[in-house]
């Protein structure tokens, strides 16, 4: 297996290669989303891959490998990776930078997403203009503290605003115009999305249950994440060198699609 692990040399176009024959490239949701593969007991000076990443569950820093995802969701309701990075502090890159790096990827792969998902994290300004530029809509979560105008030149917080539940058509500072919605949570404090069409008549005739959908769609990049973990072992690992580091965590991805395959298929209900 060690050797196995140290020969292969994945990439993220394999996963590609084998994904596209189970989904349909055209109309889908395109998610993207970082998790932490948790290495707590491990010592970062003997792999490369393993450093201190911010993580969701723990809600502080903890030791593991970033793992980033562009997540398709077809029209069919097939969901599969389909492109990845392991976060590298050697390749001098941030999370946005790998982002726009996949669905650069992706786009020239020929997939032709419906719209693009994130987190708030993914939610800045240049990520926005950038998928603007390859006219693309997006749902994003934002920060409360971001800042809309619904008059020139007064500009004021999500949080203060009163959002009625068919979304708000506003003014992002620094973008252009978007369409606000709030959805509240029984146990932590309400969350605020913008969503973004090309067709600017398309956007005004969002309604409540399209925003809903697309959420929710989103939503299954965590399910991924959880499976992952759970059933594919990708955490699951007791080497150190980056090479077999990585035929692991692509072979895990692989698991999950063969998983995922067989959920559509009906022979499995669920991973």
């Amino acid at each position: 297996m060690n050797r196995f692990l140290l020969r292969e040399r994945y990439e993220p176009k394999d996963l590609f290669d084998t994904v596209k024959e189970i989904i349909n490239i055209v109309g889908g949701i395109l998610s993207v989303d970082d998790t932490v593969l948790e290495k707590l007991y491990s010592d970062p000076k003997n792999a490369e891959l393993i450093g201190y990443f911010w993580s969701g569950k723990y809600h502080k820093v903890i030791k593991g490998i970033n793992l980033i995802t562009l997540y398709y969701s077809d029209i069919h309701g097939n969901s599969v990776p389909i492109n990845y990075r392991i976060y590298d502090k050697k390749e001098g890159k941030t999370k946005n930078d790998y982002f726009q790096e996949m669905l650069t990827e992706v786009i020239d792969w020929g997939v032709k997403p419906r719209i693009i998902t994130g987190d708030s994290w993914y939610s800045g300004v240049e990520n926005l203009k950038f998928l603007r530029n390859q006219k693309l809509g997006f749902l994003f979560g934002i920060e409360k503290n971001r800042t809309v105008s619904n008059e020139p030149g007064k500009y004021c917080q999500v949080s203060s605003l009163s959002i009625p539940d068919e979304g708000l058509r506003t003014h992002l500072r620094e973008f252009g115009f978007i369409k606000l919605f709030r959805k509240d949570f029984k146990k932590e404090d309400s969350r605020h999305y913008i969503l973004y069409l090309p067709d600017e008549d398309a956007l005004n005739q969002i309604t409540r249950s399209t925003f809903v959908t697309i959420h929710d769609t989103h939503w299954g990049i965590e399910s991924f994440h959880r499976a992952i973990k759970q059933v594919c072992g990708i955490c699951r690992f007791l080497v150190r060198d980056s090479q077999a580091i990585k035929t692991h965590i692509f072979c895990s991805l692989q698991a999950f699609v063969r998983l995922e395959k067989m959920r559509s298929e009906n022979i499995i209900s669920n991973f």
